[in-house]
């Protein structure tokens, strides 16, 4: 079973979602306040039912909101971005060699994020 652990940093919150196995498959921006991070939790909850727009093909269909975005960042690796309904990023993934790792660690975060619970790091 996955988690949010939410932290505090030096100038707000975060939250990163983790995978059963410990592993970090999604991370949020930096929250001015606990209640908006825990808003962004939220809204993941709602949004990682989206579609999957896969930007590194030609003519690739653009889907509405909320949606995967897969794309190719500028050392050549693959990274997928949630955006909310409104638009707005609410979570990134790593960069991956692969676009099937980069697939598989959508599917993780459509797995993992519903029921996952809150966890508060302790510093």
């Amino acid at each position: 079973m996955g988690k949010f652990v939410l932290k505090q940093t030096a100038t707000g919150f975060k939250f990163d979602l983790k995978a059963g196995n410990g592993e970090i498959i999604a991370t949020s921006e930096v929250y001015s306040g606990e209640a908006a991070c825990r808003n962004g939790i939220e809204s993941i909850r709602k949004c990682c039912e989206g579609g999957v727009e896969d930007q590194t093909v030609e003519g690739f269909e653009v889907l509405k909101h909320p949606k995967f975005e897969v794309y190719t960042d500028k050392a050549g690796e693959f990274r997928f971005r949630l955006k909310a309904r409104n638009g707005e990023i609410v979570a990134v993934g790593e960069g991956y060699k692969s676009k099937a790792s980069c697939l598989n660690g959508i599917e993780s975060v459509k797995k993992n994020a519903p029921e996952a619970e809150i966890v508060e790091e302790t510093k």
